[in-house]
């Protein structure tokens, strides 16, 4: 690993020192703010693109990888205790796991979609960046900006207002963004499209005001007319700040765009007393990790040459759970079917519902998959979420799917603690989860599938 950390390491010296060999603290991953829980020993940062939590050590190798059913895309970690990591899902669900990556809780978001941080037992919640509503129905003048909640994900209190824009429906996207807890219950926040960085004391007073004083950051968005013949929402408005985390060394750091789509970033170390920018970063293309030494030193690095490095998960392929033993789907009645049943075959395990839109694009290719496989060597189990059996039965009727339909009454969701439908499961013969699959990814989605249904047939 050092051979690569020598490849893909680029020192941005806070000073003219030289970097250290190990001792990094990793504070981004991507565009996400990493955690470190446990002294300075490892580091924590979400891979959305793979469901998972990744553990880093002080010479930035990958040693934890942590995966659960609950987490589908998480986009950013923080301590929560000793011991705990808070975890914020796209879709704003907050998920608490361990360090052996078993989930202890989670809570669904008290807004659209919130952002958690966290120090100690000190949790904060605001408006998160990374799922934005095109439109959001209007919220009120004395709507917090900022929500304090418990451990347990209750809300408990909130502090400084919202924003109001000219138009109403923009009131998320003006609102979301950025957000960093200090142990002394200090709260950072920085709005996704506006130029300021705020620090606000454990009482919720404003203690001061940053600004990059970059252009066109000061006027609210705006609806832009539709081009001729489209009636698609057009938004002009500019990202500024992505993501904010508090060093081991006391300072704040902020990943911010370096124009107006954050396809160029920048890390502006902030003085936390003053609010003074420190100096600022500037990242190159590939350059998508951000680290401290324990010199104090930045290092901007190459995020896909970290996560390329990861060795295989430990443990193996972990079973599927909890079985299932539902009813098959034969005119209001049918025998009950194990996942038992489907051992001894590669077998995909699908989630959908009549209402799904996504669903009725992704049956059709399900069939074409079923149908290019032995049935001696894969199976689809596809079970429907509905409640009402007949708008179930109807969806049944209209696509005619060639693979069993098993009824899942209403309560799949609260058994397997995925996120939305369609959700998948790729089992091998033994039972064991190959991968999980959340939302519909189209045709391509499926030619990737069958590659993988392909290998897995292979292997006896």
């Amino acid at each position: 690993m050092g051979r690569a950390l020598g490849a893909v390491l680029a020192a941005a010296t806070l000073g003219c020192r030289a970097p250290a060999p190990g001792g990094f603290t990793l504070l981004f991953l991507g565009r996400s703010p990493a955690a470190s829980l446990g002294g300075r020993s490892l580091s924590w940062a979400p891979d959305p693109d793979q469901s998972r939590i990744i553990g880093f050590d002080g010479r930035l190798r990958i040693v934890r990888q942590l995966s659960s059913p609950r987490l589908a895309t998480p986009m950013a970690v923080a301590p929560l205790g000793p011991a705990e990591l808070l975890v914020t899902e796209r879709t704003g669900e907050g998920v608490v796991l361990d360090t052996a990556g078993r989930a202890v809780r989670e809570w669904d978001s008290p807004d659209v979609a919130s952002l958690y941080a966290a120090a100690g037992a000190h949790v904060v919640a605001v408006r998160s960046p990374y799922y934005v509503p095109e439109l959001a129905s209007p919220e009120p003048d004395t709507a917090p900006l900022i929500r304090v909640l418990d451990t347990q994900g209750r809300p408990i209190a909130g502090f400084a207002t919202i924003r109001r824009p000219a138009l109403p429906q923009l009131s998320y996207l003006v609102n979301a963004g950025a957000v960093a807890a200090a142990p002394d219950g200090s709260v950072y926040y920085a709005p996704l499209v506006r130029d300021e960085i705020r620090k606000y004391g454990p009482g919720g007073d404003l203690r001061w005001t940053a600004k990059r004083g970059l252009p066109g950051t000061e006027s609210d968005p705006v609806f832009l007319p539709p081009p001729r013949g489209s009636t698609a929402l057009r938004v002009r408005s500019r990202i500024v700040n992505v993501a904010l985390v508090l060093g081991p060394d006391g300072r704040l750091y902020a990943l911010g765009s370096d124009d107006s789509s954050a396809t160029k970033l920048r890390v502006d170390v902030v003085d936390t007393a003053t609010g003074a920018i420190v100096t600022t970063r500037h990242l190159g293309v590939r350059q998508r990790a951000v680290a401290l030494d324990r010199n104090g030193t930045l290092a901007l690095l190459d995020a896909d040459s970290l996560l390329a490095a990861a060795p295989p998960a430990a443990g193996g392929r972990e079973p599927f759970a909890p079985a299932f033993a539902l009813p098959e789907l034969r005119d209001h009645q049918g025998d009950t079917v194990t996942l038992a049943a489907f051992r001894g075959k590669v077998t995909l395990v699908n989630f959908w519902a009549s209402w799904c839109d996504p669903c009725r694009e992704e049956f059709p290719l399900m069939a074409g998959l079923y149908r290019e496989f032995d049935r001696k060597d894969f199976a689809i189990a596809a079970i429907s979420d509905d409640v009402d059996a007949g708008k179930m039965l109807a969806f049944v009727r209209q696509f005619r799917p060639p693979f069993p339909i098993l009824a899942g009454g209403g309560r799949m969701k609260q058994m397997y603690h995925y996120r939305g439908l369609p959700y998948s499961v790729l089992l091998d013969r033994q039972g064991r989860v190959v991968e999980r699959i959340f939302g519909f990814g189209g045709e391509e989605e499926f030619r990737n599938l069958h590659s993988t249904i392909a290998k897995e047939v292979g292997v006896p």
